[in-house]
């Protein structure tokens, strides 16, 4: 593996509209005083600071290979590192290559999923695993079109696995890096809720032309948003490129536009769900549904997430009022 590899802490959304993009300060051909080019300086200072600071995570080792980075870019995404962790080092055990994933019902991949939550992940990265030993012979391709046309990897995956675990040059747009490139180039606090083409466009215009480089620029802005430029409480004094950042030198302006979206789960029906998905979990036969019933209080609330269980594939239901992890 040509280059490190670093988690994403959430995927990003669909672009929307080039109106909704807020006001560029800044261009990545603007120059400081000595007359570098701003680009070139944030890759500089970013990358210097990410040599001396990454984290030593199992899925940005060598012996990671392509499949361990897929594998944490499908559990990283909305989780935070520390809950997957144990989950992926377990993972790997078990299914060292996707062709070992492959070979179990696709229900196992949800069991050992465990309480990282957004379960669906499970079901898309074992139906990947199928795909890769069906059509690429077990191995994870490395051409980011076929990446892209395995069930269940949007662009986000695709690039990521295409720059961090094969060192190629694409711009990798999650939560994190969309925060410090809103922050450092366009001076504003947060990004919009959703991904721009704008932002897009300016990744591009951010991206070093030599490969390995830009890998190297992918792994390491990801890493300044996720344990400095971060959502909240943000250390700017320990930020490499604060003398640059466009937010800073404004004043740091708070943020006045949409909302931002924040999570609820207490009471949702994402709670229940998860809930009904642990008894499953842990039974290794058909549960009645007299035991699923015991886990939420609310009737209609909890038919209802039974309901989306079974049609997101989570849950199979049997005759006789029973359900199970699906086989098939």
């Amino acid at each position: 593996m040509t280059a490190p590899t670093l988690p994403p802490h959430s995927n990003s959304s669909a672009p929307a509209a080039d109106t909704d993009a807020p006001p560029r300060i800044g261009t990545p051909t603007d120059t400081d005083a000595s007359g570098s080019p701003l680009g070139e300086i944030l890759h500089t200072e970013v990358i210097a600071w990410f040599d001396d600071h990454a984290r030593d995570l199992p899925w940005r080792r060598s012996d990671a290979g392509a499949w361990g980075v897929m594998v944490s870019e499908f559990m990283l995404q909305q989780t935070p590192v520390s809950r997957v962790l144990p989950v992926y080092e377990q993972w790997l055990a078990r299914w060292p290559r996707p062709a070992d994933l492959a070979k179990e019902a696709p229900g196992e991949a949800v069991r050992a999923w465990g309480r990282l939550g957004y379960p669906r992940r499970a079901l898309r990265l074992h139906g990947a695993a199928l795909a890769i030993t069906e059509r690429h012979g077990g191995d994870v391709p490395d051409d980011h079109a076929q990446l892209l046309a395995l069930p269940g990897i949007g662009e986000y995956t695709a690039a990521a696995v295409a720059s961090f675990a094969y060192g190629q040059r694409h711009p990798v747009l999650d939560t994190n890096v969309r925060r410090v490139f809103a922050r450092a180039v366009t001076g504003v606090q947060y990004p919009p809720n959703a991904t721009t083409a704008a932002e897009r466009r300016l990744a591009r215009t951010l991206l070093p032309e030599d490969e390995r480089t830009a890998a190297r620029w992918a792994a390491a802005s990801m890493e300044l948003g996720a344990l400095v430029c971060t959502a909240k409480n943000e250390s700017c004094h320990h930020c490499p490129i604060a003398a640059q950042c466009a937010w800073r030198l404004s004043g740091k302006p708070a943020h006045d536009g949409p909302p931002r979206r924040g999570q609820t789960y207490a009471g949702t029906d994402r709670q229940v769900r998860g809930k009904l998905l642990a008894v499953l979990r842990d039974a290794h036969a058909p549960v009645p549904q007299t035991s699923l019933d015991r886990v939420w209080h609310e009737p209609v609330q909890r038919a209802r997430a039974l309901d989306g269980l079974v049609a997101d594939g989570l849950v199979e239901p049997l005759p006789g009022g029973l359900y199970r992890l699906p086989l098939t």
